[in-house]
């Protein structure tokens, strides 16, 4: 692992830059409506509440946030506004806090090659032609790189290589165990700890229905041993100083499953927050959504989506 050693102090410019995020926030997130619709209430983009559906603001986010060891934020992959509220929030809690990024969008085996771009030893051209990105790469997940390498904070490929999912897929967990040792490296610990009980698998079966066949449980695996690769990734480069902020798809965090249950099964001590996405027309707190994450996120369903 490369890290990043050393604390930061608080001082008054970074209050004043974070002042100025918040102001950011909210002038990039709040528009008036039409004129001679001034009856109207105003449009807000986005809003922030606690796991029981207390509203929080943007500054009450970041403090809750820089307690944690881990933040796993459940996005959406395609959503141009939950990818620029992400990298806010990177950004602030950068300011006063050691940080290691990591994400879902990267595979283990890509490691090499993001070590080599983030220090500096190969140019974007050649890192953005070996490592495998996803197709939204430039525009939702380069800036978080970009980032990284301005500011000298390590990235982790968290993922297992889509190839051995895939195999799961098909053939169920335990084929695993005929790969060679190199292979298994690039995965969770041998054999995957699975149970159908872990949250949100259950609901997964129900989802795929009756016509999915024998090949539903196999699917579910696969989804387990992503889920296991990245809880272990990321426990493999956690340190006592720094804030983990890992980047996955909703379903691998939401209602405390996925990477969240394979992390607390492991280190039940570990100060773990979830960010969970909610879509609405507008930003009023369903009851519906308590305690699906510790801070739930809502953001309008119809907002611009990138491919």
């Amino acid at each position: 692992m490369f890290t990043v050693m050393g604390g930061k102090q608080l001082n008054y410019r970074k209050i004043a830059v974070m002042k100025a995020h918040v102001l950011l926030f909210t002038s990039l997130f709040m528009a008036m409506v039409a004129a001679g619709q001034s009856e109207e209430p105003t449009l807000i983009a986005a809003s922030f509440y606690d796991s029981s559906g207390v509203k929080m603001t943007y500054p009450e986010v970041v403090v809750y946030l820089e307690s944690k060891d881990v933040i796993l934020f459940g996005e959406h992959h395609n959503s141009a506004i939950i990818h620029w509220i992400q990298k806010r929030l990177i950004e602030a809690l950068s300011e006063n806090k050691d940080l290691i990024l990591g994400g879902e969008f990267f595979e283990r085996d890509d490691q090499l090659v993001i070590n080599e771009y983030l220090l500096g030893l190969i140019p974007e051209k050649n890192f953005e032609s070996e490592a495998k990105l996803w197709t939204n790469y430039q525009t939702d997940y380069r800036p978080i790189l970009s980032f990284a390498k301005d500011n000298k904070i390590p990235f982790i490929a968290t993922n297992v290589p889509r190839r051995y999912a895939s195999l799961v897929a098909q053939q169920g967990l335990d084929t695993l165990q005929s790969l060679n040792e190199e292979a298994k490296n690039l995965m969770a610990t041998l054999p995957i700890d699975f149970s159908m009980e872990t949250p949100g698998y259950l609901a997964m079966k129900e989802m795929m229905g009756s016509h999915a066949g024998a090949n539903a449980e196999n699917f579910i695996k696969a989804q387990a041993l992503k889920d296991a690769t990245m809880a272990e990734s990321i426990l493999a480069n956690t340190d006592d100083t720094s804030i983990f902020f890992h980047v996955n798809g909703d379903f691998h965090s939401a209602n405390y499953g996925g990477i969240y249950w394979y992390i607390k099964n492991q280190k039940p001590k570990l100060e773990v927050a979830t960010i969970k996405i909610q879509t609405s027309r507008d930003t009023d707190f369903d009851d519906a959504w308590k305690a699906t994450g510790d801070v739930v996120l809502v953001v309008p369903g119809d907002f611009t989506t990138t491919h």
